[in-house]
């Protein structure tokens, strides 16, 4: 599989989360389609594997003039009854709604240039994160003169999760993917209030011991809710120190281990997992761990070598 290119920051800043949602697609595909959109889920056939195509979405996108880019993803996928689709999902991130219909265009855009270059069935799906109730573009309408056309797609709304029982199968649910959605919606509620923004991520920190994980899922799960709900240095250091406390309570030194051999080891940990188990680029990693380019690139370049050694014995 060719790796996807993107255009993320090395440091995310607060208002954008798409480097978050594109590194979190890429390593959680199977379980975000799980979370948000089950019935999808249910047809494919996992057991063929998927591929991202992002280079080809690259290609129908570059001169598409639908604003400013989004978090978009194209997956190629085998359904139960043995035909490929194409799934097209887009992230909608903003905290203010787009004007009428220019989402909902855009989706018909990306979708029908894909049909026409491609010739392949091709599903767009839509997950909005803004915290609008009333902002939920899920169809582009045309009619004019006696020609009609209705395009129609499944959306998943991030904030219909807020409600208490929603959020309650949230915290109950053991797919990682909700925690990541809990984050989400958290760091738009409570943008710019750090004190309730530390208090949430430090118990959803609580709930990844809780909930039975494995060490290294438990870090990898710590650096991502991290890159969504960012903290001023201070509080970061606070959290460091709260959460040593949790694993002394439930004997479970995860990150205090990590503390004990340096930061930086585990963060090269955590690269190292992410070179041998997605597809994410050296810019992208880099973002997510804090670690540069350069020390990315040599850990890749590293691993190959070492597997090209492996391959040969």
């Amino acid at each position: 599989m060719s790796q996807p290119e993107y255009n993320t920051p090395l440091k995310p800043s607060r208002s954008d989360y798409d480097g978050a949602w594109k590194a979190a697609l890429e390593k959680y595909f199977n379980e975000f389609l799980a979370l948000l959109f089950p019935a999808i889920h249910n047809e494919v056939d996992w057991s063929k594997g998927y591929e991202f195509l992002d280079g080809e979405l690259e290609k129908i996108t570059v001169d598409a003039k639908t604003g400013r880019r989004y978090t978009d993803k194209l997956v190629k996928v085998y359904y139960q009854d043995g035909t490929e689709e194409w799934l097209l999902i887009h992230v909608e991130i903003q905290s203010s709604p787009e004007p009428k219909g220019i989402f909902a265009r855009r989706m018909l855009t990306y979708w029908s240039r894909l049909f026409d270059r491609y010739q392949v069935d091709v599903v767009s799906l839509a997950v909005l994160a803004d915290t609008s109730q009333n902002y939920r573009p899920s169809a582009f309408h045309f009619s004019r003169s006696g020609t009609q056309m209705d395009f129609i797609y499944p959306v998943a709304k991030l904030i219909d999760y807020e409600s208490e029982e929603s959020w309650a199968s949230l915290e109950a649910n053991n797919n990682v993917f909700a925690l990541l959605v809990m984050a989400q919606i958290k760091a738009k509620r409570l943008k710019g209030n750090n004190e309730g923004l530390y208090e949430f991520r430090l118990g959803l920190t609580r709930s990844l011991y809780k909930r039975g994980y494995s060490r290294e899922q438990v870090v990898e799960l710590f650096h991502f809710i991290g890159w969504m709900i960012q903290l001023p240095k201070s509080l970061e250091h606070r959290l460091i120190e709260a959460v040593k406390a949790v694993e002394k309570e439930l004997k479970m030194p995860y990150i205090n281990t990590v503390e004990q051999y340096g930061i930086e080891k585990q963060r090269e940990k955590t690269v190292r997992n992410m070179v041998l188990q997605t597809e994410l680029n050296d810019q992208t990693i880099a973002a997510i761990t804090e670690l540069s380019i350069q020390e990315v690139a040599q850990l890749r370049l590293k691993l190959k070598k070492q597997q090209t050694g492996s391959d040969l014995n």
